[in-house]
Formats: C-alpha cells, structure tokens, sequence
C-alpha cells in the first residue's frame, strides 16, 4: 500500500460515516453547508451544486474556521454540518478530516464526490458537455 493510500484509509476510519449523494442533500436541504473544493477548471467544466459554498482546497482551512478572520460568512460555529465535495470523493476525505482537526466535529464528505452526486441526478448548475 502507498503512502498517499495508507493516509487515505486513515482519514476515512477516523471519519466514520461518509454521505451518498441523496444524505449529503438533506444535510444542505436541513440548513447544513454542502463545500466543492472543486478547482476552478472542474466547475466550469462540469458545473456546480446550486447553493454550495466554492472554497478551493488551499483556502478551506481559513474560510471555514469559526474563529477565523478570514472566515466565510456561512461558516457560523462548530456545530455547522459541513460535507466537502470534490470531484470523485478522494481529496474531500482528507480535506474533512482537517476541517475536523479545527473543531468542525461534523465535517464528512461525499463519497463518489461531484461525479456521484451528477450520476444521481441532483441539480447541477452551469458546465459544459463533454
């Protein structure tokens, strides 16, 4: 096993519970924040979940800590469900995980990621055929 896929397991034990698609709407749909750290080329591409927050992977910690200066308004306290999506559910386990180290102790993440949550019909927004 490599190291990137030791780590990978690690931060998905030590999350527990990951979100199909259908659980991670009703997480935004019940007042919890859905986060694509999708890069920029991604959501042009593909489009965009209506109503998600769009912090690239390298701002998540500063943007979504409650505490934080340079926080984004959404994020209110550390309590707030939060699920991370990126594109295919690999990058947004270890991005939660991190987010969990800041006290964010309902952080998960989406697991197929963007793809998944496309595949199932969900709302997208904007993107361009392939």
């Amino acid at each position: 096993m490599s190291a990137i896929d030791a780590l990978l397991a690690d931060a998905r034990r030590q999350l527990g519970r990951r979100l199909d698609p259908e659980e991670a709407a009703a997480v935004q749909q019940s007042g919890g924040l859905l986060v694509d750290i999708r890069y920029a080329q991604l959501r042009d591409r593909d489009g965009t979940i209506p109503g998600a927050l769009i912090v690239e992977r390298n701002e998540l910690e500063w943007r979504l800590d409650p505490t934080g200066a340079h926080r984004a308004p959404e994020a209110t306290h550390h309590d707030l469900p939060v699920v991370v999506i990126c594109n295919e559910g690999y990058a947004s386990s270890l991005a939660a995980l991190s987010l969990r180290h800041l006290g964010l102790h309902q952080a998960t993440d989406l697991t197929g990621g963007f793809q998944a949550w496309r595949t199932a019909g969900l709302p997208v927004a904007g993107g361009n055929p392939r």
